[in-house]
């Protein structure tokens, strides 16, 4: 088991010490979709949904889930947010929202788990505001796109692995 950062060798889990790691500058962006079907894509589209305006509350919605990650993930740590940024896209082949999220920050370890939570979060929030209309709602394609900083180096999802939310 001592394989695993987050296993203790003779068993129990522990949050890794990356105290002894540089802060560098580190970015991440993930991106996902939430496919709604037509009716309630066309509400969002008109901004006539009861529950208010759905991509400037998950846009909102976002950002303080990036914020709250260590709350949520529990072996994640502290991460001091320089930036974030997210992003809601009407996508009318799919009826869909297409969000992405970007995340900033300066220290030892990266922001991966704060731009996944921001989609995630995000995509939650346009399914509350919209399941009044239809629990046909589908949440699909969370991932990590690109990530820099770090000792792990760079990462840019591949082309040949990418699936339409990139």
């Amino acid at each position: 088991m001592s394989d695993f950062t987050h296993v203790r060798p003779e068993g129990g889990v522990h949050m890794v010490d990356v105290s002894g790691k540089s802060a560098t500058i580190r970015t991440a962006v993930a991106v996902g979709r939430v496919v709604l079907g037509e009716e309630a894509f066309q509400r969002v589209r008109d901004n006539t949904v009861r529950k208010g305006d759905v991509l400037s509350i998950a846009q909102i919605a976002g950002i303080m889930g990036a914020k709250e990650t260590p709350r949520l993930i529990p072996l994640c740590h502290q991460v001091q947010i320089q930036g974030v940024d997210v992003d809601l896209t009407l996508n009318d082949e799919a009826s869909a929202v297409d969000i992405r999220a970007f995340a900033k920050s300066l220290g030892p370890t990266g922001v991966e788990m704060e731009a996944l939570t921001a989609v995630s979060v995000a995509s939650l929030t346009v399914y509350d505001m919209c399941k009044s209309i239809t629990k046909d709602i589908r949440i699909e394609g969370i991932h990590l796109l690109a990530k820099t900083g770090g000792a792990s180096g760079d990462y840019m999802r591949s082309e040949s692995v990418a699936d339409g939310t990139s």
